[in-house]
């Protein structure tokens, strides 16, 4: 036995007498301690097996091999990290994309209520502006409607002045000095605003038609006017055309002359036999209204187109002896119908004269309402088209002599579908 193994031995007693002498766990934990050389080493290899720097041939697969494991551990560990490292971009990416997403939709959010916030603003400063015009249209035509003559007819007050998307309005031309019925019905026109055919027709009506007037005995349509006024005029021809006609507008001729000159004249194409008419009608126009003799005389040379005032136009409209009375409801028609295209004008540059010299000339039993009503349906009035006719239509009548009396024998079944389909059918299906 040699040194080492004696100073082993002598250790390994003292540890076992200090065992003996500790408690139980402390004996556990020297237990633990390697008590010979042979468990000493094996814990020396085991060590040298983890980590151990010692150079030796025996020792060099182990290192090998720990090596490469903790090369795999480091790679795996890169491997891991560089996922981490992946994972957490991607999840900031995707946290990116949202607040993106996010303040997009706010942003968004926000431009839709600043843009419904506008055209709102825009909307009700819209309406206001509307509402103000609408309140001083309504103050112009109650200043206007003050001045004409208003005669209310009790048998229709209470119904519409609409039927059907259609508005009837008789026109009335009578040859009255004063503002009452008192003259002869010259001129009747049925002003139809059609909201079926888009259109605006002018339909003369021919007095010389032999016709049923309620109360009376078959007379020409122009007796009616005579013995009832407008009210029986309306119900005339509400009963022979089986068309409703509850207003009316009643002028006398200084009426439509002052309407004439309010828009600056009407230029038309006359032969010098209508001109020769023109200034034959003038001279009774001129005593009517207290004018000198020849006033107003036109120069029947200048035969084609020219240009006519207020008495002139109102002479021209008259004459009878140029294509009977056909041609005489023709005539009218043209001058109205240039009347109509030039006073949207005249209302803007001269209303004075046209107000002044109209409305006191003009009887109807339109309420200042419907009057309203009329004047907000003038821009959508300005793009309809006109288009102008007359009962009898060709082709349904016969000339007769009732009576003693040179009049027209008509057709009324024909003629009420005539102006059935002229006012309630639209173009395209007429066709």
């Amino acid at each position: 036995m040699n040194d080492m193994e004696r100073i082993q031995q002598g250790l390994e007693e003292f540890l076992r007498q200090e065992m003996a002498e500790q408690p139980g766990e402390t004996q556990k934990e020297l237990q633990m301690i390697p008590l010979n050389r042979k468990q000493k080493q094996e814990n020396e290899r085991e060590i040298d097996i983890i980590g151990s720097t010692r150079r030796g041939s025996s020792n060099r697969g182990t290192r090998r091999e720990t090596h490469e494991v903790y090369e795999e551990d480091w790679d795996r560990k890169k491997r891991q990290k560089r996922r981490s490292k992946q994972v957490s971009s991607k999840q900031i990416d995707s946290k990116k994309k949202n607040l993106k997403k996010k303040n997009s939709k706010k942003g968004k959010s926000k431009k839709d209520g600043k843009k419904k916030f506008r055209i709102k603003g825009f909307l009700i400063k819209a309406a206001i502006v509307f509402a103000l015009l609408a309140v001083g249209l309504y103050y112009l035509v109650g200043v206007v409607y003050s001045k004409l003559n208003y005669r209310e007819i009790e048998s229709v007050a209470s119904e519409s002045m609409k039927e059907d998307g259609v508005i009837n309005i008789l026109l009335i031309g009578n040859d009255s000095r004063k503002n009452g019925e008192d003259g002869r019905s010259d001129a009747m026109i049925l002003l139809s605003i059609s909201d079926k055919t888009k259109q605006i027709h002018m339909t003369s009506l021919l007095r010389d038609m032999y016709v049923d007037i309620p109360g009376h005995d078959g007379n020409r349509l122009n007796a009616a006017y005579s013995y009832g006024g407008a009210e029986l005029l309306m119900e005339t021809v509400e009963k022979n055309l089986d068309i409703k006609v509850n207003r009316y507008v009643s002028v006398n001729f200084e009426a439509f002359a002052n309407l004439v000159d309010a828009v600056g004249g009407v230029d038309l194409e006359l032969t010098s036999a209508e001109l020769e008419l023109v200034n034959g009608y003038l001279n009774e126009y001129n005593e009517l209204t207290g004018k000198e003799f020849g006033t107003d005389y036109m120069d029947t040379t200048m035969e084609g187109m020219v240009h006519l005032n207020g008495p002139q136009a109102l002479a021209y409209t008259r004459n009878r002896y140029i294509g009977t009375d056909f041609g005489r409801t023709e005539r009218q028609r043209k001058v109205l119908g240039e009347v109509i295209h030039k006073l949207p004008l005249a209302v803007v540059t001269n209303p004075k004269e046209l107000f002044d010299g109209l409305m006191p000339n003009l009887t109807t039993n339109l309420t200042q309402w419907e009057c309203y009503c009329l004047s907000l349906m003038a821009p959508k009035l300005f793009l309809y088209d006109m288009e102008q006719g007359s009962i009898p239509a060709e082709g349904t009548y016969r000339n007769a002599d009732i009576r003693g009396m040179a009049v027209l024998e008509v057709d009324f079944e024909a003629n009420k579908e005539y102006l059935k389909e002229k006012l309630f059918e639209p173009k395209e299906e007429a066709e």
